[in-house]
């Protein structure tokens, strides 16, 4: 058996404390409501579960989340833009992530096949690649990190951010 390379361990290990961290997270937020039966109260719960879903090294089902939490007491239009402020706050911490973080720090994490994909899905596309993957339950948080190595601009990467989004929690709230 081949030994591991230090890269490889440190994925893993790094992949274990990011599950660990997001299954935590909802445990203690959504899962919290859940038992206690208190979706109307959990505004702050949700609050806490979509911004974290949003940032590009937990991954967390935002839109599921979105989903129980309409069924509450919590107004829909609150629900709404708590969920677009939480998501484009979170974004713009992954834009800003890929200004400062180093390429080789990203590779170890996300690994570079996948930034690659999102990278040249940016150049090819532009804003429509940002609108699509924040519209649709996409990897959008990647998409953001990788706007932000390319140095995209900052002002058309949010603007398309905010429609897509609004997109996406309109057409949640509409079907269910």
């Amino acid at each position: 058996m081949a030994r591991k390379s230090r890269v490889e361990i440190f994925r893993i290990i790094i992949a274990i404390l990011l599950v660990c961290t997001a299954v935590g997270i909802a445990s203690l937020t959504v899962g919290r409501d859940i038992y206690y039966g208190s979706r109307d109260q959990g505004l702050l719960s949700f609050a806490i579960v979509n911004a974290s879903g949003y940032l590009f090294f937990l991954f967390m089902p935002v839109e599921v989340a979105f989903v129980y939490y309409l069924s509450g007491d919590i107004s829909v239009l609150v629900l709404n833009a708590v969920a677009i402020g939480t998501a484009l706050f979170s974004q713009s911490i992954d834009y800003a992530i890929g200004l400062i973080v180093s390429n080789r720090f990203i590779d170890n994490l996300i690994g570079r096949r996948r930034y690659e994909k999102a990278e040249a899905n940016i150049e090819k596309y532009g804003n429509l690649t940002i609108f699509v993957f924040n519209a649709l339950p996409l990897s959008s948080p990647v998409i953001s990190l990788a706007a932000g190595m390319l140095r995209h601009n900052i002002r058309s990467t949010l603007i398309c951010t905010v429609l897509g989004l609004l997109v996406k929690y309109t057409a949640l709230t509409l079907i269910f």
